[in-house]
């Protein structure tokens, strides 16, 4: 079952708070790698960008926070930019912003950007 498969503009609704984990230390991120039992996705949002925050307020409306098993982090890439390099070396995905990594058993299986994230 593939995350993105859940989302789409009729799953549109308001009122939901999103479950978000702040990601900003590589800590965290060894973590995210060794979870073999939940879904990790990672948001990586630019706080300066409007087309990231178009697709961020999106998505937290989505009904894919409900989804259980999955680990939800938001990555503030103008604070933590090198933690964002990072995550690009590490899971071999090119830095895009927004971004959105789908990570399952320490391996990226799907990644989108910009309004792909909606799709």
């Amino acid at each position: 079952m593939r995350i993105f498969d859940f989302l789409s503009k009729s799953e549109i609704s308001e009122g939901i708070s999103f479950p978000w984990i702040a990601l900003t230390t590589v800590n965290q991120l060894d973590e995210i790698q060794k979870n073999k039992n939940e879904v990790c996705a990672i948001f990586k949002h630019s706080t300066r960008c409007g087309i990231s925050r178009s697709v961020l307020s999106k998505y937290e409306k989505s009904k894919i926070g409900n989804l259980e098993g999955i680990k939800y982090y938001y990555l503030d890439l103008l604070n933590y930019r090198e933690l964002s390099n990072e995550i690009a070396s590490r899971f071999k995905v090119i830095h895009q912003s927004p971004q959105l990594l789908i990570i399952e058993k320490g391996v990226v299986v799907e990644h989108a950007s910009h309004y792909e994230i909606l799709e």
